[in-house]
């Protein structure tokens, strides 16, 4: 029996990224249906519904259904789910980890997540500190991604620079019926999922089990994933209803590690060679139970409230082996008013999340992947609380001025057990107000702008790590302005979405040496800029070609970023390391009226970006090819698909760690995988 097996055996029991083309246009947002209309389920609204909400807000939001990126077999990764959403830079490093950055949030973070608030179904999912990991969201147990970029998370209670986002699960409601799925793929990737949904009267339940195995494609690789996700609702009255959500992850994955740039331009496969020496491996078992009530308390008002809790094993030998032990509650209450006021319509949400956890945080000495002798011991608390409030005037009926306010607590503490004196804590407080327009500019068109304040208090790992050279109180809070302006919506047979912001940034949370040469620690910039362009389109270019009612259809994303120092009294207004200025990805889909389809598609930075503060070495540039084919049976009860990655095999540099100066021996790269194709069949009963 594998390690996956007997942990799933012993754990059980304790707008245009989502293309608009392919949606109905949007109503006008004088009309009360947008917000007031009753959902097949309270709890869970469609992915409709979602992007109507998304678009009641001055921002640059996107809805992302699962059949975006579930009609392909291998995807693995927040790259493959948010591949044509601007903004968005999602590279794979190992196995199914990404490194995310939302308008260059987190780019000083080298391992797990900062600057994006995640929420499944609706409720928090980060750990109390507002660090993260995406591997216990599986993409096969999805409905759709929600991603409000920035400050557009702002009624979400999100107060982090790249915004928030919000992983949805089906329903019994809305996947009724049974759903078999096998897929296989190069260098061992096998995989299966097995769902099944149901209605019920008052009742619904849906559930979903998956099983992976990877061999990996470079050393050092390989790793096996089971999670289970179910939810069962019941309508206890008419407009009330009340879900409770069941997840468990057990995931082993070994870790390649970063090489050299050289390594990875030339001998990309092979692992870094301490990593093969010491077994670097993240091992994670995690349980998590959530509940959410929706009461629909009159036609105007919607009252939603709801927690979950989350318990983590994370074993995890690297430079040591660290052994951690998270417990996360999370607690929310939400109010939204769709009425008038004065005559006018008006949009009124307000609500509280409340998120405290506790870190048995430990670390021994790794002997190849075996616990050696203690080394640290700490008990680390998180606590951070966030109220909100934004409204929304129409004062006519196309345009709506829109004002809101949060204000926040966050609380960090760790007592280290070995040496108390290296112990810590810090307290921070918050307010931040934002004003923006949103305006129907014709029925299938929108423009907005916002001015919204973000505070974005330290983590405890960047917290940690500062004790023994004076505390937490050498880290304050990153806050930024961001101005934002934009269009989304459909002309014709073109579907679109265009944002420009810019960010103005105070004390942002970078990586700058520390007194020992090779080290680095996070602390607090002066003054940074960030900038972009994002960019998305969807365009039906003709139709008819080779037989009635078929489709080609072009779609693409591009961002712009522009991220830099400000007059640092070091490096000037050199650029940020860690993404990428130009990122362009495009399809060209045919679709039979058969049922096949085919679409070749493009993954294009054409220049490198930097890696380092002093800006003296990038990554490299590249363009890769890829092909994907589908065909579906029996009125698309059966389907079949595939695809194929890098078809030139351009050996390329996919993410990298930042530092504040890279050396020829920096060893920071994380080679981009090579060719790999996919096969995978579905069946839905």
């Amino acid at each position: 029996m594998s390690r996956l097996s007997r942990a799933l055996c012993g754990a059980l029991p304790p707008v245009l990224a989502a293309p608009v083309l392919a949606q109905p246009a949007p109503m006008r947002v004088e009309d009360p249906v947008l917000v007031t209309a009753p959902a097949p389920s309270l709890t869970a609204p469609s992915n409709e519904q979602a992007r109507i909400r998304l678009q009641s807000t001055p921002g640059s939001n996107s809805v992302v259904p699962a059949s975006e990126f579930l009609d392909r077999p291998g995807t693995v990764s927040l790259r493959d789910m948010l591949e044509f959403t601007p903004g968005v830079f999602a590279q794979p490093k190992w196995g199914e980890d990404s490194r995310l950055s939302i308008r260059g949030s987190g780019v000083a973070r080298n391992f797990h997540l900062r600057g994006v608030r995640l929420y499944q179904d609706g409720i928090p999912i980060n750990q109390a500190d507002g660090s993260g990991d995406f591997q216990e969201v599986g993409p096969l147990a999805l409905q759709r991604v929600e991603v409000l970029r920035g400050g557009n998370a702002f009624a979400l209670g999100a107060n982090a620079l790249g915004g928030a986002l919000n992983f949805v699960t089906p329903t019994g409601r809305d996947a009724t019926g049974g759903t078999i799925r096998a897929e296989a793929g190069s260098y061992g990737f096998v995989r299966g999922q097995m769902a099944y949904g149901a209605a019920s009267g008052p009742f619904d339940a849906w559930a979903s089990g998956v099983m992976s195995r990877n061999d990996g494609w470079r050393q050092q690789s390989a790793g096996d994933a089971g999670r289970f996700n179910g939810s069962i609702a019941w309508r206890w009255a008419e407009n009330a209803e009340t879900r409770l959500f069941l997840a468990h992850s057990a995931i082993f994955q070994q870790i390649p590690g970063a090489v050299t740039r050289s390594s990875a331009l030339n001998t990309p496969r092979l692992a870094n060679p301490l990593n093969l020496a010491l077994n670097y491996q993240r091992n994670i078992v995690s349980h998590r139970v959530g509940m959410r009530t929706a009461i629909r308390l009159n036609p105007e008002t919607l009252l939603e409230l709801g927690g979950s809790y989350v318990a983590r094993q994370l074993d995890h030998p690297v430079f040591q082996f660290v052994d951690n032990q998270t417990n996360d509650w999370n607690a929310f209450a939400r109010v939204t008013w769709d009425g008038r006021l004065g005559g006018l319509r008006n949009r009124l949400i307000y609500g509280v999340n409340y998120a405290y956890g506790t870190n048995d945080n430990r670390r021994f000495v790794n002997l190849a992947g075996i616990r050696g002798a203690q080394t640290f011991s700490s008990a680390d608390t998180a606590e951070t609380l966030d109220a909100f409030l934004e409204n929304s005037l129409y004062v006519l009926p196309d345009l709506a001025l829109v004002a809101g306010l949060s204000g926040g607590m966050a609380a960090r503490g760790s007592t280290n057990r070995l040496n108390p004196a290296l112990s810590g804590a810090g307290r921070w407080n918050w307010v931040n107000p934002r004003a923006g327009l949103l305006w129907q500019a014709t029925p299938t068109v929108q423009g907005f702008a916002n001015l919204t304040w973000s505070t974005e208090p330290p983590t405890l790992a960047d917290l940690v790590a500062l004790v023994p050279l004076g505390g937490f109180s050498l880290l304050k809070p990153q806050r930024a302005t961001t101005l934002e302006g934009g269009f989304r919506g459909t002309l014709g047979a073109v579907s679109f979405e265009a944002a420009l912001y810019r960010a103005w940034i105070d004390k942002e949370i970078q990586l700058f040496a520390g007194a020992v040469p090779g080290t680095s620690f996070a602390r607090n910039a002066d003054r940074t800029i960030h900038q972009g362009v994002e960019l998305a389109g969807s365009w039906t270019a003709a139709r008819n070609i080779a037989a009635a009612d078929d489709a080609l259809t072009l779609r693409g994303a591009y961002t712009f970023s522009d991220f830099r120092f400000d007059g640092d009294r070091v490096f000037g207004s050199n650029q940020l390391p860690g993404n990428p200025r130009h990122l362009l990805r495009a399809e060209a889909r045919y679709r039979h009226p058969a049922g096949a389809w085919v679409a070749p598609n493009l993954d294009y930075v054409p220049e490198g970006f930097f890696v380092d503060n002093a800006n003296t070495t990038r990554t490299n540039s590249y363009a890769l090819l890829g092909l994907r084919a589908g065909m579906e049976f029996r009125e698309g009860h059966v389907s079949a698909f595939l695809e194929a990655r890098n078809l030139l095999d351009r050996r390329h540099i996919s993410s990298a760690s930042v530092v504040p100066v890279a050396l020829p021996s920096s060893a920071i790269f994380e080679p981009g995988l090579g060719r790999m194709a996919y096969a995978g069949l579905r069946m839905r009963f």
